[in-house]
């Protein structure tokens, strides 16, 4: 089977590698449509913090074989399964940390999502990870599945109310899924960025009060939008210095600022940590989704009451690998997808 490989940018390439087998409880999948996430050009790039560094991990597919003692799930059912599935009963997981369980990010997809196949594995089934797509829902749009339970997630962890002011640094793919899913909950939501293709989408999308943060001081904008206070939650979409700390000036006296997109490994914040301090700003940070959140997001995505599927610009074949890499890096694409 054909599969997108690669640890570094120049060995990005297509394989042809086994059909990987699959044992007692497991499943395989023939792949449909899988997101290309940041956290994947990350990889790519040796940035990225956590381990397994495993590439594609927003993936849905048909069930094409189903290992032995697996219960509710056959051949032919259209699925989500989860890369990272959490124990569920925990210390951590029994606080409403999932995402920090021991046994989250011990088991992947195999051998990842950009392939053909895939293998999900035992603990991944028989812990819940592995969901059905509503027939309401193409492969294409059950592909945004794993980033918009993400950013639920972290709306979550930042108690977002009605008329809260919100802004948004960042117009990528996450950054405009969180203007979307802020808007829907009839909060203001404010989005900046510095790449003019970006800006120019999210004002076609209507995504909120859009400005150029290569232009604008965005701290002050934002409080010349908010009544001089700033913020009530700032949204750090992109993993940049320059972004976390557009964030942190930007927020109001006793706000939030969401640390979201994935710092590269080794950054160092230069910032007067007083100023937080003094001003009682919380600084929270969100990892990744549950499968319950996950279950939140099919429910969401099946109502078609946010037109997430609208993110999704490119799609390339399998084939592609290479050039849907270079359409992400170059920043002219929003959400790529990859397809067999």
């Amino acid at each position: 089977m054909k599969a997108g490989e690669g640890s570094a940018r120049p060995t990005v390439r297509v394989s042809e590698i086994p059909v990987p087998a699959v044992s007692e409880g497991e499943l395989l999948v023939q792949m449909k449509a899988c997101g290309l996430c940041g956290t994947d050009l990350e990889k790519l790039r040796g940035e990225y913090t956590a381990a397994l560094p495993v590439l594609g991990h927003e993936a849905v597919g048909v069930v094409a074989k189903v290992g032995g003692s697996v219960k509710g799930i056959k051949e032919g059912d259209r699925v989500f399964p989860h890369h990272h599935v959490s124990c569920g009963s925990c210390y951590f997981c029994e606080r409403g940390s999932e995402t920090m369980c021991d046994r989250y990010r011990t088991s992947n997809l195999d051998p990842g999502g950009f392939s053909e196949y895939f293998r999900v594995p035992v603990w991944n089934v028989s812990h819940g990870g592995v969901l059905k797509i509503p027939s309401g829902v193409g492969f294409e749009e059950a592909s945004l599945v794993e980033p918009v339970a993400c950013c639920m997630r972290a709306l979550d962890r930042c108690g977002v109310m009605q008329d809260d002011s919100v802004l948004v640094v960042g117009a990528g793919p996450v950054g405009m899924a969180h203007a979307l899913l802020v808007a829907s909950m009839k909060a203001n939501v404010i989005i900046s960025d510095v790449s003019e293709d970006r800006l120019r989408f999210a004002e076609e999308r209507r995504a909120g009060v859009v400005l150029n943060a290569g232009k604008l001081d965005i701290p002050r904008e934002t409080r010349e939008r908010t009544q001089g206070r700033g913020a009530d939650l700032a949204i750090a979409a992109s993993g940049s210095k320059g972004a976390i700390i557009q964030a942190l000036k930007s927020v109001r006296k006793g706000g939030k600022v969401c640390i979201f997109g994935v710092p590269p490994k080794g950054s160092m914040l230069e910032y007067d940590i007083s100023d937080p301090y003094n001003t009682e700003v919380s600084i929270i940070s969100s990892y990744g989704a549950s499968d319950s959140d996950t279950a939140r997001a099919i429910k969401l995505l099946a109502s078609h009451k946010v037109d997430l599927g609208s993110l999704i610009t490119h799609r390339f074949p399998i084939d592609e690998f290479e050039r849907a890499v270079d359409a992400a890096t170059a920043g002219k694409a929003l959400k790529v997808v990859i397809t067999p």
